[in-house]
């Protein structure tokens, strides 16, 4: 059948050289490159769903009174939005499952893809020429939390809303422009008019996935084009790729991935509850409830916000800074930066601007490595702190006491991890150097203290 398909190709298109060069296509061999196929095959799942969702959901402030299947919500005045949804949940036939899988691929499509960039800064992957890679992974995971963000906001429930008027003060901060930033955006002071559940709409289902799908596609293109880059081991160079080719093997293993992932992530979608909005109710600026956190991709940002003193910039009677500029804004932008900034960083630091096709073991650049999970360290903190408020109440511990805890953890963990994991990674090469004749697959060439490139600390 596949010779047909090519043979029908090429009498029409004269297209057979191209396809076999695709078929032919060599993929390595390594499981941490199939991290960056699960982001894709949830990014898949997230649009077969969200489809499903839009034919049923109504995008709409209009209040009525529910009357629909769920009865203890009998009789209470929402939105069309909240009631559409409880609808989705309970009413439509598998809506409950498709909901609930579609939130559950969105929460591994962004584990998916911090993974995939923790790989990829560990092992060099970001060095020229695959800088340009490097650089649209973190702009997809910027895309991918703010998409998630909108998401879990349109339902209207009482934790969206408490998440969107963070959101809004976050807005308002903004130095100078920030009170035009927040009710422009809002459709006035919040919760904002009608036009702003419709902005959130197109946003959520046209603008960033489109974004999303275009950088994945130009991933792939940049990946085909460069090809792919390896471990070093027995038979690979700057110059080869060792692995399977695409066609039969490494399709089928594809394949059988993709259905893996999906067969998950409904499973999940069906048999473990998230984001029961019917608990929270819908949403009134009056009201607030204890108990309920944002998805995890947030806990960071929600982290960096308590864990901010109280301080504010004021000059000449306006204040300049509020502050949830600083963990609402600063915060995430000084973390982005840096990654944006971290291939040029390590270029400038060994003088290094040659091409690697070969990849770096974390322990063959040990300072590297102790600088990623240095920041990994200082990231976690912040994200702890973000569930302060239910480990004081599940273990008891006061509050305040763990928000002072936090800011002299910020502070002292990351030294303290950088240094020991560098003696690991230095560790790691002494004993390598036992039998030097024969290096470990996946060791550098220079066991030094750095990879080639990296000077020996």
């Amino acid at each position: 059948m596949i010779k047909r398909g090519v043979g029908f190709l090429e009498s029409r298109l004269g297209s057979s050289g191209l396809v076999k060069k695709t078929l032919d296509y060599v993929f390595p061999d390594h499981w941490s490159f199939l991290l960056g196929e699960i982001a894709l095959y949830c990014f898949l799942v997230l649009v077969a769903t969200g489809i499903y969702l839009t034919l049923f959901f109504e995008p709409s402030y209009a209040h009525v009174v529910y009357h629909g299947e769920y009865v203890p919500l009998r009789g209470t005045e929402m939105t069309e939005a909240f009631r559409s949804t409880l609808d989705l949940s309970y009413r439509w036939k598998a809506g409950l499952l498709i909901r609930q899988t579609h939130h559950w691929a969105a929460n591994v499509f962004i584990a998916s893809i911090v993974l995939h960039l923790f790989r990829i800064f560990l092992t060099g992957a970001f060095r020229k020429p695959r800088d340009i890679n490097a650089w649209i992974g973190v702009t997809m995971l910027a895309l991918a939390v703010v998409e998630g963000y909108a998401g879990y906001s349109l339902p209207d429930d009482l934790l969206s809303g408490m998440g969107l008027a963070i959101g809004y003060s976050v807005a308002l901060s903004v130095p100078v422009i920030g009170a035009w930033l927040g009710t422009g955006i809002w459709g006035g002071q919040f919760p904002g008019g009608e036009v702003f559940i419709d902005r959130l709409f197109i946003v959520h289902v046209l603008i960033i996935p489109v974004a999303i799908g275009g950088l994945i596609a130009v991933h792939l293109a940049v990946i085909m084009r460069q090809k792919h880059s390896q471990f070093r081991g027995p038979g690979r160079t700057e110059r080869n790729v060792v692995g399977l080719r695409l066609w039969p093997a490494y399709a089928f293993r594809s394949i059988g991935l993709m259905l893996a992932v999906t067969g998950v992530l409904f499973l999940l979608g069906g048999l473990i509850q998230i984001n029961p909005i019917w608990q929270w109710g819908p949403f009134e600026p009056y009201r607030a409830t204890n108990g309920a956190q944002p998805d995890w991709y947030l806990g960071w940002l929600l982290g960096a916000l308590r864990l901010m003193p109280g301080w504010e910039l004021h000059a000449g009677g306006y204040t300049v800074l509020p502050n949830p500029f600083f963990g609402g804004l600063l915060f995430p932008l000084a973390c982005f930066s840096l990654l944006y900034l971290w291939p040029w960083l390590e270029r400038r630091r060994t003088g290094d601007d040659t091409r690697h096709d070969l990849l770096d073991a974390p322990s063959d650049a040990p300072r590297r490595t102790g600088a990623i999970c240095a920041f990994a360290s200082l990231v976690g903190v912040v994200f702890l702190t973000g569930s302060a408020d239910r480990i004081a109440v599940q273990i008891h511990v006061s509050y305040v006491t763990q928000i002072w805890i936090m800011r002299v953890l910020l502070f002292v963990l990351p030294p303290i991890v950088y240094l020991v994991v560098k003696a690991m990674c230095l560790e790691l090469q002494e004993r390598r150097r036992v039998e030097p004749g024969e290096p470990e697959p996946g060791a550098a060439a220079a066991l030094g203290g750095g990879s080639p490139g990296e000077p020996s600390p």
